[in-house]
């Protein structure tokens, strides 16, 4: 417990400032809505002249823009980019800061086993995440209430929102069983924001092809459809099993990784 509760300490400030971040991000996009809503047949043209395959890498779908939903669709990919980075940095340096830091012989000596440490780490990371989502949301809904003059469906909203949790639990994941892989870690920041944009890339090459359902498979920022969410209320299945496999299978092998790993004394 006492781990735990170091651990959130230590996350605590970078956890709030990627806090405020995201929703500063979502609230410079949504404070245009307003604007856009009195002249959106006007708005509809402007995007209507863009090529195809750049609204569908910039996830615009003329048909529901002038919506709240419809317009906070448009701008979601770029809160769960950031997201993406948030969480991804977090797992590739939650289990290697001790390497970095040099503290790992004051670690490892304590009474407590490996997997106990990873535990550890991984509730206070994960706690951290889900506070992040829920202050973002809670944030967000106050700002959507207080632009929107209209009604919207709160469901699909909150399905919507809630992929940005799931996408953070698979780079967490991701990024934590690449920092059990690496002896030593010099730096965080290059390999998550390259892994994070590498597959954010592939996402978008994706969008503006015929976007079939394997490809999808190739990026986590494909699996949950924001149109088809708008149209349905509802997950596609396969793409949400991917992604819990995505989450579990990383944290079991950085469990078993971490647990017979050589860690080297300071010298």
């Amino acid at each position: 417990m006492n781990m735990y509760l170091h651990e959130l300490k230590s996350l605590r400030k970078s956890t709030i400032v990627w806090t405020i971040v995201i929703i500063a991000l979502a609230a410079l996009y949504l404070s245009v809505y307003p604007g856009m809503v009195k002249d959106a047949e006007g708005f509809k043209k402007l995007l209507g002249n863009y090529p195809a395959p750049v609204r569908a890498m910039l996830g615009i779908n003329l048909n529901y823009i002038t919506s709240i939903v419809g317009f906070y669709s448009m701008i979601f990919s770029f809160i769960t980019l950031c997201g993406a980075i948030q969480s991804m940095n977090l797992g590739v340096s939650i289990l290697s800061k001790e390497s970095r830091e040099r503290t790992a012989d004051f670690l490892l000596v304590k009474p407590v086993s490996r997997p106990a440490i990873v535990t550890a780490k991984l509730l206070a990371s994960l706690t951290m995440i889900l506070a992040l989502d829920i202050v973002f949301y809670a944030a967000l809904s106050i700002m959507v209430h207080f632009i929107n003059t209209g009604s919207f469906d709160e469901k699909i909203f909150f399905l919507i929102n809630l992929t940005l949790l799931f996408l953070q639990f698979m780079f967490f994941a991701i990024g934590l069983v690449i920092s059990v892989l690496f002896s030593k870690l010099k730096s965080v920041l290059p390999i998550s924001l390259g892994v994070v944009l590498g597959f954010y890339m592939i996402g978008a090459l994706i969008s503006t092809g015929k976007n079939d359902d394997a490809a999808r498979y190739l990026s986590p920022f494909n699996y949950f459809n924001v149109t088809n969410i708008i149209k349905n209320a509802n997950y596609e299945a396969s793409y949400l099993i991917t992604g819990a496999v995505i989450v579990i299978a990383p944290i079991v092998a950085s469990y078993i990784i971490y647990s017979r790993k050589d860690i080297h004394a300071v010298s």
